[in-house]
């Protein structure tokens, strides 16, 4: 949506100046568009370098299409962003890269003013509808000095070069006004020996993968575009005081626990449900006969028929989530013991984090 609050505070992507009631700069006369569901406000010169997401097949399974409610890893990340951040109401927050716009439904309980941004428009249906959400490039943000009382960035940064997060973090820290807080979800290069468990569940997750037993294509696209700046956590610190930032509180997460319901059990489920759906679906395009192959060079993009038959396995997943059932409850139990990893972990060094950056 586009609310009166969001074009109040929107500005030039370009010059910083106000735009007037036709989303016309003051100052330099830039017109800007609203699709009615949201803004695009991406500056004129767009930057060289650009995240990957922007291609529709990172999106071919349409995870982004329907929101339901946290769970399994999703809800470890946003008990932390409740449990760190806060929203409260009252403040003005932002979602820097907020992919579908999930993380804003699922704190819209907390009363604070929330805003979306991302460089990409895959928004959910419920987001577009609900939230305030704009297209915009996290290195240029449209809005004046101090806007934002707190922001959140999931997942986000370790697609970043080193000068794109430098870029980012300097502009999140502008929009944020003094004392203002910014929580963020991602990870260094530095592991703790611990993360060797969480290798092998991936080195046997590949197994299962060339066995057929999971498809692990989409996870390979996505993470392809990972560039992951951060060194260890020393270089998190200086990076983040060279933004104008110091680490207010930090956590540890090691998914050992949920490495393995994620990236085995689920996957697993996933694989059968998509195959059982081909052979009972009639209207989803028929499998190849041929297999889909095993060589490391493959394409890893989701073909027709394997995207389609994802796509039909996620909406009657979702329809089940939704109404609450048994599927729903077995994935919030799952979900609890997934915390293991932050009660027997969360101390130790390691490469994905929690972090609550405060504006110096």
């Amino acid at each position: 949506m586009i609310s009166d609050r969001l074009l109040s505070i929107v500005r030039c992507a370009d010059c910083r100046a106000e735009l007037d009631a036709g989303l016309v700069c003051r100052h330099c006369g830039r017109r800007y568009e609203g699709s009615g569901d949201y803004l695009d406000m991406r500056p004129r010169q767009m930057f060289e370098e650009q995240t990957k997401y922007l291609d529709e097949a990172l999106h071919a399974d349409a995870r982004h299409e329907r929101v339901s409610p946290p769970l399994l890893g999703s809800r470890i990340r946003n008990d932390m962003l409740r449990a760190f951040l806060a929203p409260e109401p009252g403040e003005l927050v932002a979602d820097l890269g907020c992919g579908s716009g999930r993380a804003l439904l699922w704190n819209r309980d907390r009363g604070a003013t929330m805003v979306g941004i991302d460089i990409a428009p895959f928004f959910s249906r419920d987001a577009r509808r609900e939230m305030d959400l704009m297209l915009g490039d996290l290195r240029t943000l449209p809005f004046a000095d101090g806007t934002f009382d707190k922001a959140w960035s999931l997942d986000v940064l370790e697609h970043l070069s080193p000068e794109a997060l430098a870029g980012m973090l300097a502009e999140a820290a502008r929009v944020l006004k003094p004392g203002g807080s910014l929580f963020v979800y991602t990870h260094v290069r530095k592991n703790a020996p611990i993360a060797a468990g969480l290798r092998w569940i991936n080195k046997f997750a590949g197994v299962l993968d060339r066995w057929g037993l999971v498809d692990l294509r989409q996870e390979h696209l996505r993470k392809s575009d990972h560039l992951n700046p951060l060194r260890d956590i020393p270089h998190l610190e200086a990076v983040a005081d060279a933004a104008g930032f110091r680490i207010g509180r930090i956590r540890f997460y090691t998914p050992i626990v949920g490495g393995f319901v994620e990236n085995i059990l689920v996957r697993v489920a996933e694989r059968a449900l998509a195959r059982r759906a081909r052979s009972r679906d009639p209207q989803l395009p028929a499998a190849p006969t041929s297999g889909r192959g095993v060589s490391p060079s493959r394409d890893i993009r989701l073909d027709e028929h394997d995207a389609a038959a994802v796509r039909a396995v996620r909406a009657k997943a979702k329809t089940r989530i939704a109404a609450g059932g048994p599927t729903y409850l077995a994935l919030r139990a799952l979900s609890f013991v997934m915390k293991l990893d932050l009660l027997l972990f969360g101390r130790i060094t390691s490469g994905p984090f929690f972090a609550l950056l405060v504006k110096k």
